[in-house]
């Protein structure tokens, strides 16, 4: 028997007929057959336009509201309304990916040097001057937060990091930094916070920012980049295993 014919396949799952209802409406909604604003035709209407039973539509256009794709109001005799697209959902199932069993906090990290230092190399070649304000006001905030204890820097640092990815240009970037960096941080925030040498932590981390911002003032996005590796790599390697540590310093540079 040829070798092919020897492997076996999967069972098919079977679909159930809401999930059909939810894929049009997706595809409907992809195509600009549907636009934000716009409204489904009512729960009988669907009813009927479905060939289905009332409880199908309802567990759909549940589903389709979990999701954020439609709003239904109560008493509303419209049908639900189509809304705008928002990273929300895509940020829920980001976290629950970075949150789940196994991922080591030094995967992790790798991914946030990644993004961090892409987001920083786009930044000085994209950003605006509005954006630049936002960054120096971050960084002022840094300053004045250093005495002000963990908490407080953690909230300057954050709005610092956000102001970049902004200037990206590139919402991706921006939500899935976003997740993996709240999540680094609810992994050892307390581990930093009480730390005995948090000021000198947070006085060495700010130095960091200033490079990172100097370089995207200039225009410079590799020195950009680098600096921003650099940084994170120094104020979290500590908290990484040694024997975990070779796949974070393959990204710095020698």
């Amino acid at each position: 028997m040829p070798e092919d014919a020897a492997r076996g396949f999967e069972p098919v799952r079977p679909v159930r007929l809401y999930e059909r209802i939810v894929e049009q409406v997706e595809e409907a909604i992809a195509s600009g057959d549907l636009r934000p604003g716009q409204r489904l035709p009512s729960e009988r209407e669907l009813v009927v336009q479905f060939g289905t039973s009332r409880a199908t539509v309802r567990e759909a256009l549940r589903v389709l509201e979990s999701n954020g794709v439609v709003r239904s109001r109560p008493g509303d005799p419209n049908g639900p309304e189509i809304l705008p697209f928002t990273t929300g959902g895509l940020t829920k199932q980001l976290r629950r990916l970075a949150r789940a069993d196994g991922l080591a906090l030094s995967q992790l990290l790798v991914s946030r040097m990644m993004l961090d230092s892409t987001a920083n190399r786009l930044a000085a070649v994209l950003r605006t001057e509005e954006q630049l304000a936002e960054m120096d006001a971050a960084i002022e905030q840094m300053r004045t937060a250093v005495d002000g204890g963990y908490a407080s820097f953690s909230e300057a640092d954050f709005a610092f990091h956000e102001a970049i990815a902004r200037a990206s240009g590139n919402t991706l970037i921006q939500v899935c930094n976003g997740v993996v960096r709240d999540t680094v941080l609810s992994l050892i925030s307390d581990k930093i916070a009480h730390a005995r040498n948090s000021q000198a932590l947070m006085k060495r981390s700010l130095g960091h920012h200033e490079q990172v911002l100097a370089a995207i003032r200039a225009g410079d996005g590799p020195e950009a980049g680098r600096a921003s590796l650099h940084s994170l790599y120094d104020y979290y390697a500590g908290y990484v295993p040694k024997a975990e540590r070779a796949a974070l310093t393959a990204l710095l540079d020698d």
